[in-house]
């Protein structure tokens, strides 16, 4: 750090010190301009205690306690010269301390602080003014776990540091500040500054921290999604098999949104699929060559009469305008998340498998052989089955 000499349009080095060679304390003195000037730390704090001990079957005491302005605690540590190891597991404990404080539980702690340092003065009247004028009653504090961390000190461990980027990432909101002491003659300076994160990143370190938890949420989610799909496919393929139908004897339970078995023509088979919003049984026609899907579908659309009579009811046909493939389905609402559901929603798609499958065999057969001696009679030779 230097200092400019407008007389001599100049700059001096500063000399840097450490704050034990300059017989400075940590609660005498740096904890002491901290919590008198604490927009230091960059933001407006209100200081609500300090060496605060009110913590249940523990003698431990934390630095500084403060407010922000969204109303989130804010547990302040200053070491001098040195971090020390245990600085982060400290502040973390009594982060977790600290999220159980209520309302009013802050507000006597921020009263018992007054009553030393301002007598006579109301803490709720200090509050409403720091909360630009809120009437207490509407002002909101320490809710769920917003709860910030400042680690202040000279030298950061590399174990420290470490560690407080690794917490990042699971969106504990903490800040490093480094603190130097400097010295011109009998003058003394002090310099603090955000190490981590960086001011000019800590946005993009923030966004950052919120995608890597939430692709750590995603992946918790979609492991749970998986599991449920396996369960519920596996009482949908019991249930199928007690059935007179063969069509799933050899198939295993998945942990896709959908299971799929034969028909006896490559490339179209008869699929149960289940999500949020309904379960289904459907004939998914999905022939490499779009044209082999279209006839299919076509001439089994021209016997849908014979179909949905040998069916039972009415079906979904769906061309699938845009896409290769086309579909004939029986859908009902369901949600394979609500096991509340499962027992209708795999009576449903069981009974609807079978007699799906029991309907459109026979014409399936029939009109895949008809494009097969269709193809054989262009071609001169024996499509792909």
């Amino acid at each position: 750090m230097y200092r400019i000499n407008r007389s001599s349009n100049s700059i001096q080095r500063l000399e840097k010190k450490s704050f034990s060679g300059l017989g400075f304390r940590e609660r005498e003195h740096l904890q002491e301009w901290i919590a008198k000037q604490p927009d230091v730390l960059g933001e407006d704090l209100l200081i609500i205690q300090k060496e605060f001990s009110g913590f249940n079957d523990t003698q431990e005491r934390l630095d500084l306690l403060a407010l922000d302005k969204q109303g989130a605690l804010v547990i302040i540590e200053n070491k001098l010269d040195d971090t020390g190891r245990d600085v982060t597991w400290q502040a973390l404990k009594y982060a977790s301390y600290c999220s159980g404080l209520s309302k009013s539980n802050i507000a006597n702690i921020y009263q018992q602080y007054l009553d030393r340092s301002q007598p006579g003065t109301k803490a709720e009247d200090l509050l409403s003014e720091f909360f630009d004028n809120q009437d207490f009653a509407d002002i909101t504090l320490n809710k769920g776990v917003t709860q910030r961390i400042m680690l202040i000190a000279a030298n950061f461990r590399k174990e420290v540091t470490s560690t407080v980027l690794w917490l990042l990432n699971f969106k504990v909101r903490l800040q490093c500040f480094r603190a130097t002491p400097y010295a011109m003659g009998e003058e003394l300076f002090l310099n603090v500054e955000q190490i981590i994160p960086t001011q000019d990143t800590e946005e993009y370190m923030i966004g950052m921290a919120e995608k890597a938890q939430d692709d750590i949420e995603d992946q918790v989610e979609q492991k749970h999604r998986h599991i449920t799909r396996r369960e519920f496919w596996g009482r949908v393929i019991e249930a199928m098999n007690e059935t007179q139908s063969s069509l799933y004897q050899s198939i295993s339970p998945g942990d896709s949104s959908w299971i799929g078995a034969g028909s006896g023509v490559g490339g179209i088979g008869l699929h149960f699929v289940a999500t949020r919003q309904y379960g289904r049984a459907e004939l998914y026609i999905d022939r490499p060559d779009k044209a082999d899907n279209e006839y299919v579908f076509g001439q089994l659309l021209a016997r849908k009469e014979e179909i949905e009579r040998d069916f039972g009811g009415p079906l979904e046909w769906e061309p699938l305008e845009g896409r290769k493939a086309c579909r004939i389905k029986a859908e009902a609402p369901g949600n394979i998340f609500e096991r509340e559901n499962w027992d209708s929603m795999v009576s449903f798609m069981v009974d609807a498998m079978f007699r799906l499958e029991r309907a459109v065999k026979g014409p399936l057969r029939e009109v895949w052989a008809a494009r097969r001696n269709q193809a054989a009679a262009d071609t001169g030779r024996q499509p792909e089955t």
